[in-house]
């Protein structure tokens, strides 16, 4: 880390709450697969970054009813509701309605979005409980570093809570794993963990992802922020500019700030305190910035994918897919290995034709099969036999 401790002054920031106007045209494309794609090629319409790889086929979002207000969106938490959303675990505990603590986080949230033209249904607000000595380490590890943080800063360590977006799956393996390197973001401003403002979580509400209900959720985190800098759009920085600094303040725009955890601080910084889950009103899809593109089910690709690559490549296949279940290998460094295996025309192809919306391209599979029978000196017969014994 540099010191510059000779440098000028620190400046405080002031964090205060701003108001959030919800721009015309905020949908993205998903993530393309080459920075010069035309921009109505087949590709943009499927977006492999974001392959879901859930045990349910499943990934149809319900129906919801537009909120009218925010006192609406206060009264209308139903157990009903709740009851269908994901489980996280036995280590959260569900907060009802009428619980003070649910009620104020609720408002909080809600009131961060009234800038938007409706409000989200809250499904169900879950506490974390840090069950067992794991857990209970991890609260006593981030009070150790808040007093840690604090006599390095003068007194105040600056916590304070933010929202993260995270799917299921992902809030699973964070509160068992912690942070990984698929939570890190190589965003405008930096490398690291990009959280809104607790007063002003639309950048993190139109992150979110729904899962097979159609339900969205955030985390909401506890934060040390120590002394903060503001980091300039185009940096490529991944740590504190000095040791004078501990966090991030990214500034994008008039009304649009996050705050940047660096990945040396992500598991010592952060604690996931809440799960908040919600369903966004119809009226709000062209806001979200969920990807649109197909998704598929890793046993669903894996079955498509035994049809037509070689049994030496589903077995490496198989085996990236352990190891990120083991959280050995980035999500994002798995489907970049699956993709450097399969190819994006066949890949993408897959996922149309699993949704129904295109057919498996023949001549993909034929040059696949091919490529395989060559490596390793085998006829077509002889390799889809034994692509068949190699399916589980």
């Amino acid at each position: 880390m540099e010191n510059n401790s000779d440098s000028t002054p620190l400046i405080p920031i002031p964090i205060e709450p701003a108001a959030e106007v919800m721009p015309e045209n905020s949908v993205e494309n998903s993530v393309d697969l080459d920075d010069n794609m035309p921009e109505n090629s087949v590709e943009n319409s499927v977006d492999l970054d974001n392959i879901s790889f859930d045990n349910d086929d499943s990934q149809t979002a319900s129906d919801t009813s537009v909120l009218e207000s925010e006192h609406d969106a206060l009264i209308s938490d139903g157990e009903s509701s709740a009851a269908k959303g994901e489980s996280f675990g036995s280590g959260l505990t569900r907060l009802l309605q009428g619980d003070n603590v649910h009620d104020q986080i609720k408002r909080t949230f809600l009131h961060g979005l009234r800038f938007l033209e409706a409000l989200p249904e809250v499904v169900s607000i879950d506490r974390n409980s840090f069950p067992g000595p794991i857990g209970q380490a991890k609260l006593q590890a981030f009070e150790m570093f808040v007093k840690a943080t604090e006599e390095r800063r003068g007194g105040d360590a600056n916590v304070t809570y933010a929202w993260f977006p995270a799917t299921g799956d992902e809030i699973r393996r964070i509160l068992q794993d912690g942070f990984g390197q698929d939570n890190i973001t190589n965003g405008l401003c930096g490398c690291g963990v990009y959280l809104s403002p607790d007063e002003s979580p639309t950048e993190s509400f139109k992150r979110s992802v729904a899962d097979k209900y159609g339900i969205h959720h955030l985390l909401r985190c506890r934060v040390i922020l120590g002394n903060l800098e503001i980091v300039p759009p185009d940096s490529r920085q991944s740590h504190p500019f000095s040791d004078q600094f501990d966090s991030g303040l990214a500034v994008t725009g008039p009304t649009t700030r996050r705050y940047v955890v660096w990945s040396t601080y992500m598991n010592t910084h952060i604690l996931p305190e809440y799960v908040v889950s919600f369903r966004p009103p119809p009226c709000l899809k062209g806001f979200m910035m969920t990807p649109t593109s197909p998704w598929i089910s890793f046993p669903a690709l894996l079955s498509l994918l035994s049809k037509c690559v070689p049994a030496r490549d589903m077995l490496l296949i198989s085996m990236y897919y352990r190891d990120h279940r083991a959280n050995k290998m980035s999500r994002s460094e798995m489907i970049r290995q699956i993709r450097k295996i399969t190819g994006d025309e066949l890949l993408i192809a897959m996922i149309k034709a699993f949704r129904g919306k295109g057919s498996m391209p023949q001549s993909a599979v034929r040059n696949r099969v091919r490529e395989g029978c060559d490596a390793v000196g085998m006829d077509a017969a002889q390799m889809n036999k034994e692509n068949e014994e190699s399916k589980f």
